[in-house]
């Protein structure tokens, strides 16, 4: 199906639901995803984003390369007119050759493992699930096919990493950090570059016409992205890709350049630091341990591929997911024993329940509820929904367990670890906390689009769900 009869396509299904099938109750089924119609609060919102997420990044980078990692000092001068957005850019480090040869040879490699080293760690390691593994069901009815391997190359890019320190010396460990900026605008080239091809693939070229959305507003396609699951190939899937790797498989490293910089501008490394990186190594390993679940998460499941995960994967992620260890470098602090036992306890804590929480939906989706949570055989909403094909499904809402103290209590026991990382810097600036600032807005937001299109999906049995599990994060609150 070529690009215009695609888009024609999709309009007639904009406007008829379902292929203009009716459910058994005589209601047109609703279709879940992104949004089909775009009014003037979204786009006004997906306009700033567009035009404000950019400099958010530059200017927390600037703030600590020109001001010592003062969120406030930058923004005082600016309105004092003691400096100009000319002056701070006349400062900044620009582009350079050296970062882009750097930057080019990073994505290259993880673009090889990705298509070209098959998963074979899951044939050693009990209870992983990698290799070829089954998605989600789209909204078109399809599910896809993926190779998961994000744990064998996040395993093989940190063991030449290591190896490269202790022994061939290839390049120095703090290489990362001392190519920052210019880093960030080839990430930058990138991001825009990788959106934009697939805003104009989703036109001339999808990869499944059925699951594209065409709004009629140029900048909420963009952003939001307009195909499903665009793929390049069989195998090459942007959204897995770029959700996963190169971002995540980054963060890791980032972290070990700062720690290698702090060591080598003041001697040695700090506990705040070795804290930053053992907890967030614990997140990252956790999101490559359960690639597989992942393939079930909101960003697979419902998200379209636009700029919001392709600039956002690789500007976004790897730049403000990591400001806990940049300010450290900066702001060395070493922590008391009771503060570092109490950051430890609680990333630790929150990760269980993040863990514990998920797993119980694993174990109860894998097992159809043929299991026991908490000692218990688990109880649930059963619900039905409907596909673009026409076809009806069953799906099961489990209320046991956490699932039964609140409706998205995963992202509680999230919001504990992304505090974790920020308490571990100290009480000394505002910087290292806009990661529990930016993950609140961001879960809570979640939450809402995740209900709305639960609601969209399973219509009155969504309902029923939520008579039963009344709360979204905090029991008794909200």
């Amino acid at each position: 199906m070529n690009g215009a009869v695609a888009m024609e396509a999709t309009r007639r299904r904009t406007k008829s639901g379902t292929n203009g099938k009716l459910s058994e109750d005589g209601e047109e089924p609703a279709q879940w995803g992104r949004a089909w119609e775009v009014d003037w609060f979204s786009l006004i919102s997906v306009i700033g984003l567009l035009c404000c997420a950019p400099f958010i990044v530059f200017y927390f980078v600037m703030a600590c390369d020109q001001y010592q990692c003062s969120v406030s000092k930058p923004l005082i001068k600016l309105l004092q007119g003691e400096t100009t957005l000319l002056a701070i850019w006349a400062l900044t480090p620009s582009f350079t050759w050296t970062a882009a040869k750097i930057y080019a040879i990073w994505v290259a490699f993880q673009v090889f493992l990705y298509m070209y080293i098959p998963d074979i760690i899951h044939k050693f390691i009990p209870g992983y699930a990698g290799g070829v593994q089954d998605g989600a069901r789209t909204p078109a009815g399809l599910i896809n096919k993926y190779e998961i391997n994000g744990l064998q190359c996040w395993v093989i890019t940190h063991v030449l990493w290591l190896a490269n320190t202790h022994y061939f010396h290839w390049f120095s460990p703090t290489i990362i950090f001392d190519n920052w900026i210019p880093l960030m605008w080839c990430a930058n080239i990138l991001g825009y570059a990788v959106s934009t091809f697939a805003f104009i693939k989703a036109y001339l070229f999808p990869t499944n016409a059925e699951d594209c959305k065409f709004t009629g507003n140029l900048f909420y396609n963009y952003m939001m992205g307009i195909e499903f699951n665009p793929r390049v190939g069989k195998w090459f899937d942007f959204k897995l890709f770029f959700n996963g790797r190169p971002g995540i498989v980054a963060w890791t490293l980032i972290n070990l350049s700062y720690m290698a910089k702090q060591q080598e501008l003041y001697g040695h490394v700090t506990n705040s630091m070795i804290l930053v990186n053992l907890l967030q190594a614990i997140y990252v390993l956790d999101f490559f341990w359960n690639e597989a679940w992942y393939l079930k998460t909101i960003d697979i499941c419902h998200d379209h591929f636009g700029w919001y995960l392709g600039w956002g994967d690789c500007v976004w992620l790897p730049y403000l997911y990591t400001l806990q260890g940049l300010y450290l470098v900066y702001h060395p602090v070493q922590l008391s024993t009771p503060h570092a036992l109490a950051v430890l306890s609680l990333g630790l804590v929150g990760y269980y329940i993040f863990r514990s929480t998920n797993h119980q939906k694993d174990l109860f989706r894998c097992t159809e509820g043929n299991c026991t949570i908490w000692g218990h055989k688990p109880t649930f909403i059963e619900c039905s929904y409907h596909s673009a094909d026409g076809g009806v499904h069953r799906s099961k809402l489990l209320t046991s367990g956490f699932w039964g103290v609140a409706r998205h209590f995963n992202y509680t026991g999230d919001l504990m670890g992304s505090l974790a990382y920020c308490v571990a810097c100290g009480f000394g600036h505002l910087l290292p906390y806009f990661y529990i600032v930016y993950m609140t807005i961001l879960l809570v937001h979640r939450c809402v689009r995740d209900e709305h299109r639960c609601s969209s999906k399973y219509g009155k049995d969504w309902r029923r769900y939520t008579d039963v599990v009344p709360y979204r994060l905090i029991p008794g609150m909200f």
